[in-house]
């Protein structure tokens, strides 16, 4: 994966992915069209698929709704990387196959900059600062579930085994 970094802060709520007013539908492209546009009006106009948001501690707090994670993918996020996450975002990123990787050292990455990530080596490149991170081992399950799809598609392939 490789994209150009979206930077937001701490506390990244649920709320602020998707509003409220939006969770009346299940459709991803509209879930999508919607992302982060009450933090940066014009957010989904500027991004590009591939693109990486980087966020704070505690990323994902808030609610439990899954359109979070499913809005982000939709758009065409290849990633989120964060200090921390909300226990039930964490989850639900890995449900719906969105990668969400944490690394402490979130505040020396810049809007901007263009990041390489390889899942598999737990190595983050920043291409731009010519810097590297490795971030927190996903478990292999979870690895599976991103390889997959995420969790629907995981277990439609598991029962055909």
């Amino acid at each position: 994966m490789q994209g150009k970094v979206w930077k937001f802060g701490d506390n990244i709520d649920t709320d602020i992915i998707i509003a409220a007013r939006y969770l009346n539908t299940s459709d991803e492209s509209i879930l999508a069209s919607h992302l982060m546009e009450d933090a940066r009006a014009d957010f989904i106009k500027e991004i590009h698929k591939g693109d990486i948001i980087v966020g704070g501690e505690n990323f994902g707090c808030g609610s439990s709704r899954e359109h979070a994670p499913v809005a982000i993918k939709a758009a065409g996020i290849s990633a989120v990387i964060a200090k921390s996450y909300a226990r039930i975002f964490y989850r639900n990123a890995f449900n719906t196959g969105l990668p969400i990787l944490e690394i402490k050292e979130v505040d020396s990455i810049n809007e901007g900059d263009n990041l390489e990530i390889n899942l598999q080596e737990g190595i983050i490149k920043n291409l731009t600062q010519k810097t590297q991170y490795t971030f927190t081992p996903i478990p292999p399950f979870m690895l599976e579930l991103l390889k997959s799809g995420g969790l629907i598609p995981y277990a439609k392939n598991q029962k055909g085994k």
